[in-house]
Order: C-alpha cells, then structure tokens, then sequence
C-alpha cells in the first residue's frame, strides 16, 4: 500500500536541473556569446586586448573583472558594472563606445545576468565535455542522430500495444530492483484522466456518471478515454501545449504592438488536434503551407493560417540595420523551427560551428538560405508585419475585391489632387525640377509614407512642386521613407532637400541606411540649408547591391514642424573634391523653373471639394474592409537563393557562398536534392519518417504531457547538452508506433493512457527507493504534479459556473492598439485569452506561464510566496469564490450542508470529503449538529454567517493544495 505525503514539489527537481541547464546553455549560444563577440571580443579578450584589465572571452575573467573590479554579480543586473555600461548610464563608461547596442540584445544580457549568468565556457576543458564538439563524421556516436530501426515494425511484434509498452517499462524496473506502486484509485485515475487530456476536473456528476454515487462502480478506462478524446475541450488543452513549444502571442514587446490575427493560428491548432490531424502533415502545413497544393477552400484556408507558425516571433521591429533584422528574423524562425520539430538549437551556429553538436556554421546557413526569401516583414522606420486576407467564398471574394478596387482608384485620385493642388500664393515661385538635377533624386512625390503628411507649396524655393509636413503632430509615428530604384553600387554624396521656416524643428532627424549600417543626421530646419539655400549633405556612403540604400525622415522627438522635399544620391565621382568645388557643381547643373501663381478660381475650389470628398469616400471603404477576414503570415518573394556565411553572424562580412541544404548529420531522410531544396522540401525532410529527430522528439512530448516528464527531460534540445533518455528502447518503440499509425496523436494519448504506468498511485518513496530513483525516472509510482495556471483558473470558472465554453474566434477587444495595462475580463477558456507578452493575466504571471519568447518544452516551476498571496488576495480569485457562493447556497437551500458540502469537495477536489474535514466545514458554517465544541454562543460566534462563510470556504479550497495538485 501506498500513501501520499511530504513530496510537493521535489519528485521533479533532477531533471528540471537537467532541461533548465540545456536551457541555459542554449541561451548563452544563441543570444550571449554572438553578441560579446560582436560587440566586446575587439577590445575585451585575451587574442586582441584587454582594455581596462577586463577580459570578456571567458567567465574567469568577468568574475576577476577590469581596473574598475568586478563586471557582472549574476542575479543582479542593476548592480553590474557591465549591465550599466550597454545600458549608457555612465558617461564615462558606455560600452561600445561607438554606438549602443541593440535594445534587444541589452535586454538578452539583462535576462541572462538576472538568471543567474551562466556560462558554459568554464566546463569547455571538462572532459565530460566535447571539447571542440560533436563533428559531423562522428555524429551517430550520439543516441538520437542514429536512425530509427523502421525495419521491425512494432505491428509485426504482435499483442497489445499499451501492453508492449508496459513491458518497456517493467524491465527498467526489475533492472534496477524497484517494485512498482499499485493502481491509483478510480477516483483519482478519473480526475487524472480529465486533466491531463481536457485541462478541465470532473464535476460530482460526471464522477458518479464513471464511478458511481458511492465510487465503487468497475471504471471502465477505456470508453472514459474515448469520451474526452472525442471532446473539444481535448483540442483546446493540447493546443495550449503545443503553443507554449511555438511560443505563441499576439503582439511583440516592441511598444506593446498587437498581431490582431494571430488568433487564427491558435485556432488552426485547435482544430488540428480534435481532427487528429496527422502530425507530419501539421508540420508541413506550419512551415510550408501557402505553397502545398489544395483540393478545396478550406484546406487552402487553414494551410495559410498554418504558415503564420513562422511569423509569430518577438522581433525587434525598431532595429534600423534592416538587413540584419532580416537575419535575426531568419535566426528566430531557426531555433524555434530547431526546438519544436527537431529537438536542435540551430541558432548556437549562426557566429560558429556549434560548440557542442554537430551542425557547423555551413548548415546554419544552408538552412537560413531556404527560408531567407520568405519575407516576414514591411520595412519601415518600425518595421511592421505582414497581415494578409483570407480567400473567400466567390460571391464574397468578388465583393471585396470590388470594395478594394475602388478603394485603389480613390486612394489614386486622392494622391494625383494633392500633387497638382499645393496652396499657391500670387507671387512667382521657384521650382527645381527633379529630372535636370545630377546623381539619383527622389522627390517627396515618390516617398513612401507612413503617418499622416499633409502637402503643400507655401514656400519660395523646393524640388518639384511641392513638399510636405508632419503637422507638428503626432511626434514619434510618422515617417517618410526616399528610396532609389536599383541604385548603382558605388560611393556617394547624400543630400536632403528641406524648406526652412520659424516654425520648423530645430532637431529634425533624418537617418542614411548604407552598406556601413544606420547614421543619424540631426538637422536644424529653422536654418536655410546651406546649399543653394535647398540643399544640406547627410555625408559620403557606401551603398551595395542588394544591400540597404534609404533615407529616412522621422518626426521623433521632434519641437516642431518636420519638413520634407527631397533626396539626392551624387555619386562620388560626379563630385568635385572638396566642398567649395562641390557646391559650385551642384550649383551649375541646377535649373529652376517659374511656376505662374495659381488664381483663386472656380477650378480651384471645385478641385477642394472633389478632394474632400474622395477622402470622405476613402474612410468609407476602409470602413467597409475592416471586417474582410485576414491572417498573420509570411510572403515568399521570389525564388530561394543561396545566401553566403556572416563571419562572426556579421550581415556585413560576408564569407563563401553556401548552397541550400538540410543539417548533414542527418542526411536527406529521402527527400529528392537534385535541386537546392526550398520550404517545401524542408517541410518534407523534417516530416520524414526516415528522419531520426523529428519522431522521437514528438513522441517525447506527448509522453512529457501525460506523465509529467519526457523519457528525454529535455524536450526541446535532444544534443549533447541535453538529458540522456531513461528509456532509450521505448522512445525509440513509440516514435514507431507514431509513424505506423498515421502520425496519429490521439492513439499515442491513449496507448500510454491505458497503461499500467500511467495508472500507478502517487505514493511516498522508501529509503532504498529514495536511493535508486528519488526523481521516479523509471516510472514506478504516479507523479504528483501542479496544475498549470490555465487549469487553476478554468477549474475556478467552471466551478464558479461562469465558464463560457464557446469554441474559437478572438476575444480583443476592438481598436487595441498596444498591449500595456491590457485588462483581461473574458470568462472564455484560458486558451482563448487574449495573450500579450507585455500584460499577461495576473493568475499566468504568477504560476509559471511560459515565456512566450521562446520556444518552451517544459515550463519552469517556482514555489515562492507570491503564489499563495494572488490566490489569497486576487480580487479575480475572490470574486470566482463568491460567485460559487451563490451557486452553492442555492443547493443549500434546496437540500442540505451535507450534500452541498459533498458536492462541493467533489467538484473542487474529486473526492468525497473526509468525516473531519465535513464536520470542520459544518462548524465553520454555523450548522454542526456533533460538534464538541458546547458552548453554542461561542460556537457561533467561531462561525461566519450565511454565505460570507461559504465564500471563505470555497476560496479556502481553491487555495489549497489538494485543488492546486493533482496526483
């Protein structure tokens, strides 16, 4: 016999060692050591120098420090010297001192001091470590890039397969001489079963609808699994898993902006997982859907949302070195890609070949390649994502594709009215005309423009006829983008055109985007420019092909109105060398035109009236297509092409060409290289049965999600760095059993569902037991395990009977713009709940919701008193127990305490209440009839009145462990 008692929180704690030290070091690869090579390896390491004594290239010598003593105390980034230097809060001391870091890598070295800064480096020489990592050559030596023998099919061993996998197990546990805890109660397997396959307990009926009134009926397991199975609540709590591994949200950290479509990826997963979608197919459909072929409209529907799998990173849309934010772009979509599908941190390879696995830098690249020409983002000043609308029914379709074409030829009339009808004053004015002038000159009739700009022609003296204003409103949200056509690789001379007033910024910033990166030029456009009185120079820059060549001007921060006219590339060569010659050039090639005074005529005010129309119009279609159906997607634009090695992960020190390819430790698992392959042929490498990784990392999900722990602990990385497998024959026989049944995620469920390892009671460990296997890795008992924020908060709504369980569609609210401060008010499943990773619900931020930044293959689990405080003094808590209250004093009121006391245990804990837990609650309510307690004055005066009391209660078992555990 076994019994409960004194495990809490430390069955688990060896292997969440195990996952969160992979973790770490995956981090630091990935997100650390490209940056202290990037940023700090030039003037901070032992093979260049050590400026001020501080050496970066190892931990050594941050933990010895520089001249100025220790650079980083781990856990406390506001007290490292380090963390303040990137940060620039020391004006002596600003690291690089060339120009800050990104904000998001100075966020990454934040995280990564506050966790404590681990650094992997130390243990490089540690001969339990591959010192100079896993080649290529040698990389079957590790268990999980060997193949899985698919010659022996498991059909072909006979029997039942939930039967077979017990055998697995039971011969672990004879090995190691461990007897085998009894069977759990039916009581307890019931509400083990609907947790971990709806995320939802029991109520008291569906426990005696299974098990009787009394809980002595057979349980019949079986057609118990079958039941949730074939429920929508299966679908919801398996998506919500799954989404932690694709780290799924709905808006970016950047300034809180909201993807308002995301939703629908979340749907698609869904509906995957209650269809029993085959799995190889949701990978094809997550990483190459928009280019599979389609029988009908909806398959095409769901396989576009699919693809949005891709677009759902944390991206650093500020960044202002665009081509290096298409590369971190391409490097985010890698490690998740790596983490989910493959078990790989691929990211660690981007600066090198990866230092302990074998994929060298070539495979990083030959892989980025293929997903490089899948553009996921609209350049802009913040760049923006792509959002895009769904096909329609034909009927449907047609009538936005009408609304969008007169849209198209409005928005056309609109801009042809503002070009041809600046305010015009009655004296003469000059105008340059674009076309005479030398170099490449892009008028402000060619910008691209975000924001509001208003056009006018007040002024003397511009480029073209016009040029235009930010309002002096709105400051930080709108730019105008100048950007040549194929501009001819070369150096050049950068001039803007601006038109000067009182009124105007004195602090206007105008940014050059060239092969050397972003430069900011701060212009006084009170001042007349001091070229022609039209021109001031930006400076000389290099400009590649295919590389960023844009001017942009921003109102950021600007004191007043920011003007914008033109931009001129000279090439150096049609320059004169030095700056007098230089202006008299410019000078002499320039013609102006007369332009004659517009009159104040009919024509004019007629021209007004059309233009205030035709926007009045254009707000109406917009209108009318806001509801037309989109999605959160990638667009491939153009055909793949090879991309070379980035040395060190630089975009601009470029190395050999690599072709496209797949990780070549693998091989191609069958997929056809005759031509460099594209997405879709990823899609089908990484889907492959005959690939090692990607059946076995699956298969060890689903097993992590119902025993609570994976056969590999750490799920997502499946190197060197990662856990070694307990049970290295069954993972491999499950990943058959995946494959043979169609990849098929609820026969897998069920198989370990039926099992005698499943079922087994939770009990206390012996000595000996403690000795042999303290974390249960050999499966020899039940786990106990915390619920998930999402079942604690579900659970308290369907008890509560305010859980609404309607299925799918967005809960945002309309016109949210940023996610701070959002307030969550949806009494809809957690699944549904709008998921912002700035403004996470309160019940989520306190129980260890995943970081939906990363790829996340087991959450983390904290015990800390903050914990038992939300659930004491949430008002969100408080107010589920009140509403219970009412529901449970009307059962009161219409048969007893006893009962209402029994069902009350059951719903909120599964089981029947214990005779001194029924009496303890009676006496607190006010109603014990066998209480020794005689004194009934003091008695009453011990119990809370009516249904104050039955909150207190029901808030005390929502708070207790029996409701937040399960065993």
């Amino acid at each position: 016999m076994c019994t409960l008692g004194g495990m809490g929180d430390s069955i688990l704690i060896a292997d969440e060692e195990k996952e969160r030290a992979a973790d770490r070091i995956a981090f630091f690869e990935s997100k650390i050591r490209p940056a202290l090579i990037q940023y700090c390896y030039e003037c901070h390491s032992q093979s260049t120098e050590t400026n001020g004594g501080l050496t970066l290239d190892s931990k050594m010598g941050w933990e010895q420090g520089g001249d100025s003593g220790t650079a980083i105390i781990a856990g406390h980034p506001d007290k490292s010297r380090l963390i303040k230097a990137i940060r620039y809060e020391i004006p002596k001391l600003q690291m690089p001192p060339d120009g800050r870091m990104p904000k998001d890598v100075v966020e990454a070295f934040e995280k990564w001091v506050a966790d404590g800064a681990y650094d992997p480096r130390e243990e490089l020489t540690s001969p339990t470590r591959h010192d100079s990592g896993l080649t290529v050559e040698r990389a079957q030596e590790h268990w999980a890039y060997r193949p899985l023998d698919l010659s022996q099919t498991n059909s072909a061993a006979g029997g039942n397969p939930t039967e077979t996998m017990d055998r697995f197990v039971d011969a672990a546990l004879r090995t190691n001489n461990l007897n085998a805890a009894g069977r759990a109660s039916p009581n307890a397997i019931v509400r083990r079963l609907y947790f971990d396959l709806t995320g939802l307990p029991p109520s008291a009926q569906e426990l005696s609808d299974w098990i009787g009134p009394a809980g002595d009926r057979p349980l019949d397991v079986a057609a118990l699994i079958d039941h949730l199975l074939n429920s929508t609540r299966f679908g919801e709590h398996f998506a919500r898993k799954w989404l932690d591994v694709v780290r799924y949200a709905e808006s970016v950290t950047l300034r809180g902006l909201v993807f308002p479509h995301a939703w629908r990826y979340r749907d698609y997963v869904v509906d995957s997982f209650n269809a029993d979608r085959p799995f190889d197919q949701m990978i094809r459909e997550q990483i190459a859907g928009d280019l599979m072929s389609h029988n009908d409209e909806n398959q095409r529907r769901r396989q576009l949302i699919a693809t949005g799998f891709l677009a759902l990173g944390n991206t650093n849309l500020e960044e202002q070195d665009k081509s290096q934010l298409d590369m971190d772009y391409v490097d985010e979509q890698l490690e998740v890609i790596g983490n989910a599908f493959l078990g790989q941190t691929i990211g660690c390879a981007r600066c090198h070949n990866h230092k302990f696995d074998p994929i060298p830098t070539r495979d990083y690249y030959a892989l980025a390649g293929i997903l490089k020409s899948a553009v996921g983002m609209e350049h802009e000043n913040v760049s923006k994502w792509i959002d895009q609308p769904l096909p329609l029914p034909k009927e449907e379709q047609s009538k936005y594709d009408a609304i969008s074409k007169e849209l198209a030829e409005v928005s056309r009339r609109i801009a042809d009215l503002k070009k041809s009808s600046g305010k015009v004053t009655k004296e003469a004015k000059s105008r340059t005309d674009p076309g005479q002038l030398p170099g490449v000159v892009i008028d402000n009739a060619s910008a691209k423009l975000v924001g509001s700009w208003m056009v006018s022609s007040a002024v003397a003296s511009t480029v073209g006829a016009n040029y235009i204003h930010d309002g002096n409103e709105q400051q930080g949200t709108k730019t105008a983008t100048f950007e040549p056509p194929n501009l001819t690789p070369g150096a050049y001379e950068v001039r803007f055109a601006y038109a000067p007033h009182g009124n105007r910024a004195t602090n206007a910033k105008v940014r050059v985007f060239s092969a050397d990166g972003e430069s900011t030029v701060v212009v006084n456009q009170q001042s007349p420019a001091p070229e022609d009185h039209l021109w001031i120079s930006l400076g000389k820059y290099r400009f590649e092909k295919d590389g960023q060549s844009f001017v942009m001007v921003t109102n950021e921060g600007a004191n007043g109105v920011v003007i914008a006219d033109a931009v001129q590339f000279l090439p150096i060569a049609e320059t004169a060398p030095n700056d007098t010659a230089t202006k008299t050039s410019v000078s002499t090639s320039t013609k102006s035109v007369s332009i004659e005074p517009a009159k104040e005529d009919p024509q004019t005010i007629a021209k007004e009236k059309e233009l205030k129309d035709l926007e009045s119009s254009k707000k109406s279609l917009e209108a009318r297509l806001v509801d037309r159906p989109m999605y959160l997607t990638i667009l491939e634009k153009g055909p793949a092409a090879d991309i070379p090695v980035h040395i060190r992960g630089d975009v601009h020190n470029l190395g050999e060409m690599v072709p496209r390819g797949f990780l070549t430790a693998l091989g191609n698992a069958g997929v056809s290289t005759e031509k460099a392959p594209s997405r879709m042929e990823l899609a089908q490498w990484i889907s492959s049965p005959s690939n090692p990784l990607t059946a076995r990392v699956y298969a060890n999900r689903i097993w992590s999600w119902m025993m609570g722990q994976g056969i590999v602990a750490s799920n997502n990385n499946f190197g060197t760095t990662g856990s070694s497998p307990t049970h290295p024959e069954l993972l491999d026989w499950l990943a058959r059993e995946l494959i043979e049944n169609s990849w098929s995620t609820k026969h897998l469920v069920k198989v370990i569902a039926l099992s005698k390892a499943y079922q087994r009671a939770v009990c206390q460990a012996d000595d000996r037991q403690q000795q042999i296997d303290p974390s249960n890795t050999l499966c020899w008992r039940g786990n106990i395990r915390r619920l998930p924020a999402e079942a604690m908060r579900d659970s308290m709504l369907l008890i509560s009977g305010e859980l609404e369980e309607s299925v799918g569609g967005s809960v945002m609210r309309t016109n949210t713009k940023a996610d701070y401060n959002y307030r969550h008010d949806s009494n809809r499943r957690s699944v549904y709940q709008t998921l912002f990773r700035n403004s996470l619900p309160e019940l989520f931020d306190a129980f260890d919701f995943a970081d939906t930044s990363m790829s996340i293959g087991q959450r983390p689990r904290t015990t800390v008193a903050t914990q038992a405080l939300t659930l004491a003094n949430s008002p969100w808590v408080i107010a589920r127990a009140r509403a219970a209250a009412k529901k449970y004093e009307k059962m009161r009121s219409t048969s007893s305490s006893d009962l209402m006391l029994t069902q009350l245990f059951l719903d909120c804990l599964g089981r029947f209440p214990e005779p001194s837990e029924k009496e303890a609650c009676l006496e607190f309510l006010g109603e014990s009839g066998t209480s020794t307690n005689t004194d009934t004055e003091a008695r009453n005066e011990a119990a809370v009145s009516g249904a104050d009391s039955l909150q207190m209660l029901i808030h005390g078992l929502f708070t207790s462990l029996d409701f937040r555990y399960l065993d």
